[in-house]
């Protein structure tokens, strides 16, 4: 039914990944699919990494662990950008074409207030994306 997933992290929030990234992999599994897991980062230090190749290596390990965990076939899919704040919508939206994406697995939070009024990248990425997405919360 699929042919490839795309999960969007931030590896700033993992410990709030682990319901859509065992999902995912669970998908990937059954549907015998890879599972790309795509994230953004800043060529300056960030909290997650001091520099792009650090940023690498951290978002390589976390793939790896729910590699391990699932059985899946899971691939990290890292992506320097000048603005990650900004450009993020655009740059998912265009990285899960160019991967082929037929699905896109994303995990959601509970939605605050200032939700209501900007929105959320989830709610973003399912109004102007033309896959399948996959919202966990």
């Amino acid at each position: 039914m699929y042919s490839r997933i795309m999960v969007p992290v931030d590896l700033a929030h993992g410990e709030t990944l682990r319901k859509a990234m065992t999902q995912a992999g669970d998908l990937g599994q059954y549907y015998g699919v890879p599972v790309s897991v795509v994230a953004i980062t800043t060529a300056q230090p960030t909290d997650v990494a001091r520099n792009p190749e650090e940023f690498v290596d951290e978002l390589t390990a976390f793939v790896q662990e729910y590699a391990v965990r699932t059985g899946a076939r899971m691939q990290a899919d890292p992506i320097i950008s000048h603005d990650p704040a900004t450009d993020l919508d655009r740059v998912l939206r265009k990285r899960s074409q160019e991967l082929g994406a037929d699905l896109v697995v994303m995990a959601s939070h509970i939605p605050r207030f200032h939700d209501s009024i900007f929105g959320s990248h989830a709610g973003a990425f399912v109004r102007h994306s033309d896959v399948s997405v996959f919202v966990v919360r």
